[in-house]
C-alpha cells in the first residue's frame, strides 16, 4: 500500500492541534492537513477500509509526514490555509485567491439588529467585523454566536414577513424577535454581547457573564445561572488568541530539540505576521551538543549555504540564547545588505512562535527517535554490546520518583521494534514501606508486575532495564530469581559521579559485568531513550498522585492557586471542564493569573 510506516509514525505522534505536511519519496509536498487531534487525524488515512479513490491515490505516495503543533485549532486552520496557497499542494482543493477577505457585518438602523456574512464592497449601514482568513472561519464564528447570543441571522424580507417563529428559534439559535418572542432590551443585550465577542473583548465579556452567573444563582434562578455557565463554556472554544496572525515584519523563527545521538531543528517562516511554512531539519550531531549549540552551527549553514539562494529575514527568532549571535548577527547582515537582527528573549506573539517551533522540533524529533528501521539498528547493536543470543524483541524499563520520600510511585515503560508501545505501559503507587527507600519501593514494583507476567497477563521481556546501580539491581535479580523467571536480561544504568548523558555505566546480567559504551554508541542512544522515558512516566504518574492526595481536586494542589485564584478561574472558564480544555495563553488571560501559575495549571491538566 505504501512505503511508509504509518504505525511507526502514528505510536509517538501528539494529539495536539496542529497541522500535518504529506511528502512523497522525492521531498514533493503533496497535502496539508489541518487537525484539532493530530493523531486520530493522521490515522484516519492508514485505515483498512472506508478510503476514497483519491485519498487512496494519496496514501500510496505517502513517503514522509511532517507535523506543526499549534496552539489551537485556530491556529491550525490559519496556518493550514496559509500553506494551501503559498505551496499549492495538489492533493488540496485549492480556492481562488480572493483580493477581498470575509467579514462578519452587523447593521445597526433596525431595533432588532441582524447578524450575517459579508464580502465586497461595503456599502450597508452598519459594522464589519474581521477580515477573516477564510468564509469557513466566518461561518464557523456566525454559527457559535447563533448558539450562544441568538441573534437573528435571516435576511430582512425573510424577518419582516413572520407570523410564527422559524425552526432556528425551535432549535434554540434564535430569540424569535420576528414575532415579538423577545423584548427589545433583552435582545439589544445579546448584541452588545455579540459586539463586544466580535471587538476582540472576550475577557471583559466572561467577567460580566460571570457576574451575570453568580447574581442569578444567588437569586436561586438556577435556570438562567445553568444557561449563562453554557454561554461561558462555549466562548472558550474560540477566545484563543490568534498567534497564526499576529504581529508583522519578515521574520524567522528557529528552535532545536536534541535526544539520544539525535537532533531536530524546526524553522518558522513568518511573513507579515503569517506563518507561511515551516520545516524540520535532522542534522547529524554529536551526543553532547546542546540546542544552543545546534542552533549555533545550523544557523550560518542555513543562510550561507553554496547556493546562496536562501532568503535572510530581517529578524531571526531562536529558542536559544547563542553566544556567538553577535558575530552570526553581523555575518548575516553583511550577506543580506541590511541589519539582521537575532532574538531569543521575546514577547507577546514572538514568544508564542517560539513556542510553536520548540514544540514541534520536540514532537518531530520522537517520531524521528521512533522510526523503526533507526531503532532496528539500535537493537542490533544493543545485542552484540550486551552479548545477548538474539535481537531484543522486548524492553521494559522502571524508575521510581516520589516527593520528599513520601507518595512513591514506580513507572514500567514498554519498547519494542517499532518504538514505544504505550499501551503496555504501567503505573505503581507504592505503599508500606520506609519513606525514601527506593530499593523497597523497586522491590514492590517489580514483584507486582512480575507476578501478573508469570501468571500469563501479559508478555515477558527480554531485557529488563533498571535506573539505578548494583542496589536496584540486586532487587530485580532477586525477583525474578524468588518467581522463577528465566529468559530475562537485567541490565542497571548507573549515571555515575558525573550524572552526565553518555558517561553512564551498564551493569549486565547475573555476572553484574560492568561495561561503559561509547558516547556515540547508537546502542547507549536507545537505552537512553528508554531510561529517559521511564522517567517522564514516573513524573507525570507522580503528579496525578500529588493531585488526588486527601481528596484534593487539582486546582488546589497547585502552588500559588489560592482560594482568590481558584474562584477567578472557575468564573472565568464557566467550571473545571472548562479549565481543563484552555490553552496557556487563554489561562494567562485569567485576571491574577501570570504566565508561570498558566503553565503549572496546564501542566496540571495535560500530565507535562
Amino acid at each position: 500500500m505504501t512505503g511508509f510506516d504509518a504505525a511507526s509514525f502514528l505510536r509517538n505522534l501528539t494529539e495536539l492541534p496542529g497541522v500535518y505536511q504529506m511528502y512523497d519519496a522525492a521531498g514533493t509536498l503533496l497535502y496539508v492537513g489541518k487537525a484539532r487531534n493530530l493523531r486520530k487525524r493522521v490515522a484516519s488515512y492508514f485505515r483498512g477500509t472506508g478510503l476514497g479513490a483519491k485519498t487512496e491515490a494519496l496514501v500510496a505516495r505517502i513517503a514522509e509526514i511532517q507535523v506543526t503543533v499549534t496552539g489551537s485549532e485556530t491556529g491550525a486552520l490559519l496556518l493550514e490555509q496559509n500553506l494551501i496557497k503559498s505551496q499549492h499542494p495538489p492533493y488540496n482543493i485549492l480556492l481562488r485567491d480572493d483580493k477581498s477577505y470575509p467579514y462578519i457585518f452587523l447593521s445597526q438602523q433596525e431595533t432588532f439588529p441582524r447578524l450575517g456574512f459579508h464580502r465586497g464592497a461595503k456599502r450597508a449601514t452598519g459594522r464589519y467585523f474581521g477580515p477573516f482568513p477564510s468564509s469557513t472561519a466566518v461561518r464557523e464564528s456566525l454559527n457559535l454566536l447563533q448558539k450562544i447570543f441568538r441573534v437573528r441571522q435571516c435576511e430582512d424580507s425573510f424577518f419582516r414577513n413572520r407570523s410564527r417563529p422559524c425552526l432556528q428559534y425551535q432549535i434554540g439559535r434564535c430569540s424569535g424577535p420576528c414575532v415579538g418572542l423577545v423584548g427589545e432590551a433583552e435582545y439589544a443585550e445579546s448584541v452588545r454581547h455579540t459586539a463586544q465577542f466580535l471587538e476582540g473583548r472576550s475577557t471583559e465579556l466572561a467577567g460580566e457573564l460571570a457576574d451575570a452567573m453568580e447574581r442569578a444563582a444567588a437569586g436561586l434562578d438556577f435556570e438562567r445561572a445553568a444557561v449563562l455557565r453554557d454561554q461561558i463554556r462555549s466562548l472558550q472554544a474560540v477566545r484563543e488568541k490568534q498567534v497564526i496572525e499576529s504581529g508583522d515584519g519578515m521574520v524567522d523563527v528557529i528552535a532545536a530539540a536534541a535526544g539520544p545521538g539525535a537532533a531536530c531543528v524546526h524553522v518558522l517562516f513568518v511573513r507579515d505576521g503569517r506563518i507561511l511554512g515551516s520545516k524540520s531539519f535532522f542534522p547529524r550531531c554529536r551526543l553532547e551538543e546542546s540546542a544552543a549549540e545546534l542552533l549555533s552551527a545550523f544557523v550560518p549553514q542555513f543562510y550561507l549555504g553554496a547556493s546562496g539562494e536562501r532568503e535572510i529575514p530581517r529578524e531571526i527568532l531562536l529558542g536559544e540564547e547563542l553566544a556567538d549571535a553577535e558575530v552570526l548577527a553581523e555575518v548575516l547582515s553583511d550577506a543580506s545588505g541590511r541589519k539582521v537582527a537575532l532574538s531569543a528573549r521575546v514577547r507577546a506573539s514572538r514568544s508564542q512562535w517560539l513556542k510553536l517551533a520548540t514544540q514541534t522540533a520536540q514532537q518531530n524529533l520522537g517520531g524521528y527517535l521512533a522510526n523503526r528501521k533507526r531503532i532496528h539498528e539500535q537493537l542490533g547493536e544493543l545485542q552484540e554490546a550486551l552479548g545477548l543470543d538474539s535481537v531484543p524483541e522486548r524492553i521494559e524499563c522502571f524508575d521510581i520518583s516520589h516527593s520528599g520520600g513520601e507518595l512513591a510511585v514506580a513507572s514500567c515503560v514498554v519498547f519494542d521494534a517499532g518504538g514505544p508501545l504505550k499501551s503496555d505501559y504501567r503505573r505503581f503507587n507504592i505503599e508500606g514501606i520506609t519513606p525514601g527507600d527506593d530499593y523497597a519501593a523497586m522491590r514492590q514494583a517489580l514483584e507486582r508486575r512480575y507476578t501478573r507476567l508469570k501468571s500469563g497477563e501479559g508478555k515477558l521481556p527480554d531485557l529488563l532495564l533498571i535506573d539505578g546501580g548494583k542496589g536496584q539491581m540486586a532487587q530485580a535479580l532477586d525477583v525474578l530469581e524468588e518467581l522463577q523467571i528465566e529468559g530475562v536480561t537485567v541490565t542497571a544504568v548507573a549515571k555515575g559521579t558525573t550524572r552526565k548523558p553518555g558517561l553512564e555505566t551498564l551493569i549486565v546480567g547475573k555476572a553484574r559485568r560492568e561495561l561503559v559504551l561509547a558516547p556515540d554508541s547508537t546502542a547507549l542512544h536507545l537505552i537512553q531513550q528508554v531510561r529517559d522515558e521511564a522517567h517522564r512516566f514516573a513524573i507525570s504518574a507522580l503528579q496525578k498522585r500529588r493531585a488526588r492526595k486527601s481528596g484534593a481536586s487539582s486546582l488546589e494542589d497547585i502552588p500559588g492557586v489560592g482560594p482568590r485564584r481558584r474562584r477567578e478561574l472557575l468564573r472565568y472558564f464557566g467550571g473545571i471542564q472548562g479549565i481543563e480544555r484552555a490553552s496557556v495563553e487563554e489561562l494567562a488571560r485569567v485576571p491574577g493569573i501570570s504566565r508561570k501559575i498558566a503553565e503549572d495549571v496546564y501542566a496540571t491538566f495535560h500530565n507535562q
